[in-house]
């Protein structure tokens, strides 16, 4: 087992909150109760928390993160806040449990006021180059954003057959040419092991037709996304995520999801919209008891950086923020 990576960064060095007013303009209506819950189920450096236990001096952030890293230094960075903030490491699809154990929205025990999720990865993973997140700097390939266990992207570059390489980045990349780069792969590893950032990046641009790479940014960069969410399983826990997150909402309180590419946009779509389409059959004159809505739709279609936030802070440049409220109890999916 891996030694821990120990955070490096403070204060704001790592992270610029993304589309920050607009999730606090958002959520704020499920936050105006004495004592409201809100739950950051992707806490990371703690840049959003910070800013929402600093506007609403009531409120009780609990912070979830499955990266030791990001815990032991958001936890640092917000120690002023007291008890109003808490942290709980694991992955956001847990989210249901630490609702039941801290909330309390509404008056319904085990409900929390509201859900905020920034999908993806962190700032404090890009920036620690030892990770293998990044493209852009040589380091192992590892990428687990828990480095307590589990299997690195070298692991997966290393046992996977090339049929299973094309579909991680096929399916997770959605890479054209998933083919070419996995055959270049299983090529590559017969005469030395793939365990390096450049290493990849390098078979991957050479794999990659000229024309095609003049255009586009880097051409691994759809690969270590690929490699990324295989390594973390990350499309399954926001699968099983979201549905917890709107059932951990009280009546009345608000989720708000930002995610940076369109398997994930489509998924937080997906959920939002079922709960906002009434399940009554077609053709009946009249509302089932039990069928209409449970959640109202917040944001038409997906909210976008304006072009001044993404030139400031590229990682804003793909966002897609979406968000929705609680409309009753009955109706959701576990």
């Amino acid at each position: 087992m891996s030694e821990p990576i120990r955070p490096r960064a403070t204060g704001d060095a790592l992270h610029v909150p993304v589309l920050l007013e607009e999730c606090i303009e958002l959520l704020e209506p499920a936050l105006s109760g004495s004592c409201p819950v809100l739950i950051d189920g992707t806490l990371g450096m703690g840049g959003h928390t910070s800013a929402f236990l600093e506007r609403f001096e009531n409120l009780t952030v609990i912070g979830i993160d499955r990266d030791p890293a990001a815990i032991a230094l958001a936890s640092e960075r917000l120690a002023g806040f007291g008890e109003r903030f808490r942290a709980v490491q694991g992955t956001y699809d847990q989210i249901d449990s630490v609702a039941k154990k801290f909330g309390h929205g509404g008056g319904e025990p085990g409900t929390v006021d509201a859900v905020l999720m920034d999908l993806g990865v962190s700032s404090l993973q890009l920036d620690e180059q030892e990770r293998g997140f990044s493209y852009s700097h040589d380091a192992p390939l590892d990428m687990r954003m828990d480095t307590g266990g589990g299997q690195t992207a070298a692991d997966i570059l290393a046992g996977a057959d090339a049929k299973e390489l094309t579909r991680i980045l096929s399916h997770y990349g959605e890479e054209r040419f998933a083919s070419r780069i996995a055959r270049r792969i299983v090529s590559e590893r017969e005469h030395q092991p793939i365990t390096r950032t450049k290493q990849l990046a390098d078979l991957v641009k050479d794999s990659i037709p000229a024309a095609t790479r003049r255009t586009g940014g880097n051409p691994a960069k759809r690969t270590f996304q690929a490699l990324r969410i295989a390594v973390n399983d990350e499309l399954s826990v926001l699968e099983r995520a979201v549905p917890r997150a709107v059932s951990a909402i009280r009546v009345g309180g608000r989720i708000a999801v930002e995610s940076y590419q369109s398997l994930e946009d489509k998924i937080v779509k997906r959920e939002f919209a079922a709960g906002a389409t009434s399940t009554t059959p077609p053709g009946l004159p009249v509302e089932l008891p039990g069928h209409e809505p449970y959640l109202r739709l917040l944001t038409r279609g997906a909210v976008k950086a304006h072009p001044e936030e993404a030139a400031m802070n590229p990682r804003s440049a793909s966002v897609r923020l979406r968000a929705a409220e609680r409309l009753r109890r009955e109706g959701n999916r576990p």
